[in-house]
């Protein structure tokens, strides 16, 4: 949409503020990448990054098998335009080959993943015969080497099925097993420690007083982090004491890789976290101009990595998916950390003003046979977590943007997008 407002219009507070592009550039050039490596089960595998290229040693398929339940022919026997007899002569099963070797007019029953016997090179699907004591007939249109997997038709002996840098999932899992791979390398785990500071924060099953909330944010970032795979060290609520912020931090850098705050790190009385920071370590910036999460600060203290993200919990969730989260990945040596867009048509008006990048929640739907649309879930207050369980995606709405009209293409990006 063409800006038509005026400058009393625009956020003024994004004036002179560093954009996300800017911050994830000053992010990954402080990134140390983990180099311990150790060697795990496959079982014990998901979730992990592959800290060396797989190669493979064997041929997959090992045979040359059927792809079907059916019967094995050779192709030559077949009668073009006529109907073909062949005499059933043995059975293979998958793990039971027959070992024989077909002679002219002759057939076997074979089963999906059985070797084919010598000399056999197709076969015919059992739903394509007539089968009538130990005969069968075969009439129609068929091709040479039909339904059959060929060996090495997957992987053959030497290639590369899997490299350096590779999440792990269940794919992988079954890949890896078909390879007959048992143990395999991957990256450490990283260690990172999280906690939230504030003195209205209230352990769950309490009963709050005027005030006071419960701490929702470290369940959230227990979650995220849960779903990298990383080593969580939770440090719990840290009351707003400036010196036990200041020991808790020195533990923290002490034995993380990462540490992770939520609130604190804007300019109230009792917000020590960047006052700390500037005493203990570095801040490289504690601003974006991003809504939700401005007041985002980053910095390092000793080896470790800092990440204070914001207090309201939308603000918390939406910096960890588009700025945390990627620098993660990049440490522990993922090979892919870019977040996918696509585009979806709006279904309603959405406001907004210009000066920051927006991450409005939406909810991403598609009739069938008609193209993706997405609608918003409508308050985007960063206190209303019910917005981001009710969204399945992110609404993208740049920086100069001042606003979208109803049947405007929008760009999102989808909650699934994200580990």
């Amino acid at each position: 949409m063409s800006s038509q407002t005026s400058e009393c219009g625009c956020d003024s507070t994004a004036h002179n503020l560093m954009t996300i592009d800017e911050a994830n550039v000053i992010i990954n050039e402080s990134i140390n990448k983990i180099i311990s490596l150790e060697i795990v089960a496959i079982r014990d595998s998901l979730n992990r990054i592959l800290a060396s290229d797989i190669i493979s040693k064997i041929n997959v398929p090992s045979d040359i098998n059927s792809a079907m339940d059916g019967y094995a022919i050779k192709y030559n026997d077949l009668v073009e335009n006529s109907i073909t007899k062949l005499k059933i002569v043995g059975t293979s099963f998958a793990g039971k080959p027959w070992h024989g070797k077909l002679n002219c007019g002759e057939t076997i029953r074979i089963m999906t993943g059985a070797v084919l016997p010598g000399t056999a090179d197709s076969v015919i699907m059992q739903e394509h015969v007539n089968r009538n004591d130990d005969y069968i007939t075969i009439e129609g249109c068929h091709k040479k080497s039909q339904n059959v997997r060929g060996i090495g038709e997957d992987v053959n002996v030497g290639d590369v099925i899997l490299k350096k840098g590779k999440l792990i999932r269940p794919a992988e899992m079954g890949l890896l097993a078909s390879m007959g791979i048992s143990e395999i390398k991957v990256m450490q785990k990283l260690r990172v420690a999280f906690f939230s500071t504030g003195d209205e924060l209230q352990p769950l099953e309490s009963t709050l007083s005027s005030g006071q909330i419960y701490d929702s944010n470290r369940y959230s970032l227990f979650g995220m982090l849960s779903r990298l795979g990383v080593e969580l060290i939770d440090l719990g609520v840290i009351k707003d004491d400036k010196e036990l912020i200041r020991q808790t931090f020195i533990s923290a850098a002490e034995c993380a890789d990462v540490v992770i705050t939520s609130g604190g790190v804007s300019v109230g009385d009792a917000d020590y976290v960047k006052e700390i920071l500037d005493e203990q370590g570095t801040i490289t910036f504690w601003k974006l101009a991003i809504k939700p999460g401005k007041p985002l600060a980053f910095g390092k203290m000793n080896q470790s990595l800092f990440f204070g993200l914001p207090g309201n919990p939308v603000s918390v969730m939406a910096t960890f998916y588009m700025i945390v989260q990627p620098a993660l990945l990049t440490m522990m040596g993922h090979q892919n950390t870019q977040v996918f867009t696509v585009q979806a048509r709006v279904l309603s008006d959405i406001k907004k003003r210009p000066g920051r990048l927006e991450f409005q929640r939406g909810i991403l739907q598609q009739e069938k046979g008609q193209p993706l649309t997405v609608n918003s879930t409508g308050g985007q207050g960063s206190h209303m977590m019910t917005s981001m369980s009710n969204a399945n995606c992110f609404i993208v709405l740049e920086q100069d943007n001042d606003g979208v009209k109803k049947g405007e293409m929008v760009n999102i990006i989808l909650f699934d997008g994200f580990m």
